[in-house]
């Protein structure tokens, strides 16, 4: 090693070596300058008595050249002489979160949930590319000043390992929590998320769809700008060597809304999911919304709220139609001055569905519940479709299918319906009843807490930007124009 140290200043190639960072048994690893252009780099470089094992090292690098992502560290090139082989990488900027966690400075919880989402995105493409990775952890993951996060590229000739995505989980619920700032607003779902991502209180990890949704909620709720100062300390080696949210354990219930993403319009490549199936109510007696019973008679509740492909297929039947027969599925109470059925943004809908992008900051598929409809779209689609929306009563009835206490579903986030974690899944197979999108039903009725006022149309269950209160969520509205990105349906089946 001191050697090495005593090369500092002197050329490799193009690259002025500046400082030395690390040394493993293959390989050194120096801060460098490529002196043509003056752009520094991280060189890693080959031992000369590790020559014969260029072959694997350059495996290595081509896998990381492969890599084409926003958040991840690029490979610049490679070089393999009889002499020497060695390769430049980006220098990420900012410090690591390692050297920040050794400096004790900590962040606030909105900044680490930004982290967090930021490592999921650009965990996810790894895993569904099946691409092979070194583990992961906080000396890997870089934040500059002005709140960027990249990734070290970790990236690594052939197999990957089907446990990685877990261990890398693991490894981050196990070391990140000095990161988050005690005291600070949402420090207790951020440690939560983070014991459920080593597995406390669950019988497994969480995903990296789960983790970059339950990220997403935290800084949706703290409506914080996610920057945040990198420390003034010495960059750590940014690379590894190559060979649920009612918060507190104490309660473990829904008040944040946590669900799974997943990433782009085709499922990651993957077969498709199906969607739940309806659930069956038996006629009878069941809890009532406002206390006391209430009687319902036999029925079927889907059990998911519609989708952006059903209710695609709705408006692509209604285009079909002949201009004079436009309005043939409209409620008789809809407006005269209301034209059509497409949701707010429903093209900007469309094209990120077909492109695997975003839609107002969420990745959006097929799957996803369809929003900003408002009662007369839910009506109509009804109508068309041969079903109808809940009563009230309904819902409830369902929700309480071998569920004795709605409190204890923990929200699902934004995300396709299926996909919603087993903590928004009633025992009878409903699909984000606590979380997800709220629903329209069919019901008008007074608000309890205003026995006085007029009947106002019922709106049921949280949503994933309102998830503090679960499936016992309820909104009354007398605006049945109301549209909103966190609002949906689901309807009765025949």
């Amino acid at each position: 090693m001191d050697d090495s140290r005593s090369r500092a200043g002197t050329l490799l190639g193009d690259y002025r070596l500046d400082q030395f960072l690390a040394e493993s048994p293959t390989t050194l690893t120096w801060l460098a300058e490529q002196a043509s252009i003056g752009r520094p780099v991280l060189l890693i470089e080959l031992k000369p008595a590790a020559l014969e094992r260029r072959e694997e090292f350059l495996a290595d690098i081509r896998a990381q050249a492969a890599v084409d992502h926003p958040l991840i560290g690029s490979v610049y090139e490679a070089v393999s002489t009889p002499g020497q082989c060695f390769a430049a990488l980006e220098r990420l900027p900012g410090a690591s979160l390692a050297e920040r966690m050794k400096s004790r400075e900590a962040l606030k919880p909105v900044q680490v949930a930004h982290v967090l989402r930021r490592i999921a995105e650009a965990a996810l493409p790894m895993e569904t590319a099946g691409t092979a990775t070194a583990p992961l952890g906080p000396a890997d993951v870089y934040l500059d000043s002005h709140g960027v996060v990249r990734l070290v590229n970790l990236a690594r000739a052939g197999a990957r390992d089907p446990q990685r995505s877990a261990g890398d989980i693991h490894t981050l619920g196990e070391t990140l929590p000095p990161l988050v700032a005690d005291g600070r607003p949402g420090a207790s779902r951020m440690l939560t998320v983070l014991a459920w991502m080593r597995g406390q209180g669950l019988d497994r990890t969480l995903t990296w769809p789960e983790v970059r949704s339950y990220a997403e909620q935290i800084e949706q709720q703290l409506a914080e700008a996610p920057a945040a100062a990198a420390p003034q300390t010495a960059r750590a080696l940014p690379r590894k060597s190559p060979l649920p949210l009612v918060f507190g354990l104490a309660a473990l219930v829904g008040v944040i809304g946590f669900g799974v993403i997943v990433l782009g319009g085709k499922n990651g490549g993957k077969a498709a999911v199906p969607l739940p199936a309806p659930v069956s109510v038996a006629a009878g007696e069941y809890p009532g919304p406002d206390g006391g019973s209430a009687s319902v008679a036999a029925f079927k509740l889907s059990g998911h709220e519609v989708t952006v492909g059903e209710y695609r297929a709705f408006l692509e039947a209604l285009d079909r139609l002949p201009a004079d027969q436009q309005t043939t599925y409209d409620h008789a109470s809809q407006p005269a001055d209301k034209a059509g059925h497409q949701p707010d943004g429903w093209a900007e809908m469309l094209a990120a569905m077909k492109s695997g992008g975003q839609w107002q900051g969420r990745p959006i598929s097929k799957d996803c519940p369809v929003v900003n409809v408002d009662w007369w779209d839910a009506a109509a689609y009804c109508e068309w479709k041969g079903c109808r929306l809940p009563t009230q009563e309904e819902w409830v009835a369902a929700l309480r299918q071998q569920l004795s206490d709605p409190a204890t579903l923990r929200p699902a986030g934004w995300g396709p319906v299926q996909e919603a974690p087993p903590t928004d899944r009633t025992p009878a197979g409903l699909h984000g009843m606590a979380g997800s999108v709220a629903e329209w039903t069919a019901s008008r009725a007074v608000n309890p807490a205003n026995p006085l006022g007029e009947a106002n149309w019922v709106i049921v269950g949280g949503s994933f930007l309102k998830p503090s209160t679960g499936a016992g969520a309820r909104e009354w509205t007398a605006n049945q124009g109301l549209r909103r990105p966190d609002l949906g349906f689901r309807v009765v089946v025949p």
